[in-house]
């Protein structure tokens, strides 16, 4: 498993958790020791990213994923939106086919079949027209 992939997972757990407990996912990372120094680093850049653009992420998650009230979807989900939507719109060194694959593959492994299909489809949908959204 890449380094990347590792960091995303392990921003993944911090959001996740962060959500569940209504903290801040930032906070609770940092209250918890380091592993390998160049994995920790991209996983507190991704939750300083997604901490900082959570209601453009979460407006962007209402508005193109038709029929799911976002308290009504997953929360693994909703996070994995989040945390991937941040990468495609603000990770500007990554290939966008690179974070929708990482982010179906983390879905079909954490999440469902069916939860894959549709994160493709809604990361699919920002990848097009990203240029026009920020």
């Amino acid at each position: 498993m890449s380094a990347r992939r590792k960091a995303r997972k392990r921003a993944l757990d911090f959001l996740y958790e962060g959500d569940l407990r209504n903290a801040s996912p930032l906070e609770l990372y940092k209250g918890r020791e380091s592993q390998e120094l160049s994995q920790e680093l991209y996983v507190e850049q991704l939750l300083n990213g997604v901490q900082m653009h959570k209601e453009k992420l979460d407006e962007l998650i209402m508005t193109y994923a038709q029929g799911w009230d976002m308290d009504r979807m997953p929360a693994i989900d909703r996070n994995l939106l989040r945390l991937s939507i941040y990468e495609l719109l603000w990770e500007k060194d990554l290939d966008d086919k690179i974070v929708i694959n990482e982010a179906v593959e983390i879905a079909a492994e954490l999440s469902t079949v069916e939860s894959s299909s549709y994160l493709n489809g809604i990361l699919g949908r920002l990848a097009a027209i990203k240029d026009s959204l920020l």
